[in-house]
């Protein structure tokens, strides 16, 4: 067995993943937690979060005879990921690194499932099933069992050598394979990602509130976005990456070996005012075999509405959102019918600002005390 451990992950190296680790199914420890977080309705309307019950921390309730659970990361983290740049840059759509290249789903989960062969190729009688975000599974914690990093205080996995710019996936498997050591905690008194979360997320240490998360708000929610949260998302139109951007141990991120996850010219650096101008047709071609297609093209509109009403006062900007204030969804109208008066609103306060600047100019030439 453990010589079968060891080609293992060996074979999961040579199919393109950093790391395998090896966990139980012991996942009871955190079934009070998982109930409370469902209890306080942090997983907004996730259905699917709450219809499974306990099955997300029991393995072999989802897939009967698993003893085993296989836990793979692979890396995401291009070579000119810009990070930060395009946050700073207003009319620039900030979009989550993860989501830039080629949807990870099938990538990670055709390689999981070419381990599990090789596998069976050795034993015959061997059973698995590969997960990659597509069943009620409890992936950080299983990936803390497994070794491969621990559970960072915003909820993701943190690999003391890599950072947190990876995906995860599971093989589920009826092998009692030798099993890995957790990794020690590495949080600290470091909070953080609690502190930058725009929206203040990360209610406590290690529990997020999806209901306030930006990647909830522009991903997971099909109706409008709350319009106290609508001015913290700023640019961000799919997803965010606060968290992980300030978090210290993101300096040791590796970067990608996998061509697919390099942003797509398409998508990365682009102007808010271009991607709002995509028709329907335009979307679905440009972000095929993309995460970002799930969404649609109709909530690809609102959540760049909502970043336009962010952005600064521009003309431009207005006649484009004007362009589809009579557009047929009723949610994507209402996003759009708000950026306009935010813009609106913007307009008037720097005619104002000019009519302040131009007294003061009118007065200091007539020599005029300035409060005049």
């Amino acid at each position: 067995m453990r010589q079968l451990v060891q080609d293992i992950k060996a074979w999961g190296m040579a199919l393109g993943f950093q790391q395998v680790g090896i966990s139980d199914i012991d996942l009871s420890q955190h079934e009070a937690k998982l109930q409370a977080w469902l209890d306080n309705h942090y997983h907004g309307e996730m259905q699917f979060m709450a219809e499974h019950g306990m099955k997300r921390a029991r393995p072999a309730e989802l897939v009967p005879g698993t003893v085993r659970v296989i836990s793979v990361r692979m890396n995401y983290l291009p070579p000119d990921a810009r990070f930060a740049k395009d946050l700073k840059q207003p009319n620039t759509a900030y979009i989550s690194r993860y989501a830039l290249g080629r949807d990870y789903h099938k990538l990670v989960r055709n390689r999981l499932k070419k381990l599990g062969e090789k596998i069976q190729h050795v034993c015959a009688e061997v059973a698995f099933r590969p997960f990659v975000d597509s069943a009620p599974v409890l992936e950080h914690a299983i990936a803390e069992k497994a070794g491969i990093g621990f559970t960072g205080k915003h909820s993701l996995t943190i690999n003391k050598e890599a950072g947190s710019w990876f995906f995860l996936g599971e093989l589920f498997i009826n092998l009692p394979l030798p099993v890995d050591k957790p990794v020690e905690e590495g949080c600290g008194t470091c909070s953080a990602c609690i502190t930058i979360c725009p929206t203040q997320a990360i209610v406590e240490p290690y529990v997020v509130d999806a209901r306030r998360c930006i990647s909830y708000q522009t991903i997971e929610n099909k109706g409008s976005i709350p319009e106290e949260l609508r001015p913290l998302l700023g640019n961000r139109i799919y997803g965010c990456d606060d968290c992980q951007l300030i978090c210290p141990w993101n300096r040791f991120g590796q970067l990608t070996d996998e061509a697919d996850f390099h942003p797509r010219q398409s998508l990365g650096s682009q102007q808010l005012l271009s991607l709002f101008d995509w028709n329907e047709a335009t979307f679905l071609r440009n972000t095929e075999g993309s995460a970002i297609r799930r969404i649609g093209h109709a909530r690809w509109l609102r959540n760049i509405a909502v970043a336009l009403g962010n952005a600064p006062y521009n003309e431009d900007i207005i006649n484009a959102l004007y362009t589809r204030s009579e557009h047929p969804d009723p949610i994507v109208a209402e996003h759009i019918r708000w950026a306009i008066a935010q813009q609106q609103h913007k307009q008037s306060l720097a005619q104002e600002t000019s009519r302040q600047q131009l007294r003061l100019v009118r007065s200091i030439e007539k020599g005029l005390p300035r409060d005049a």
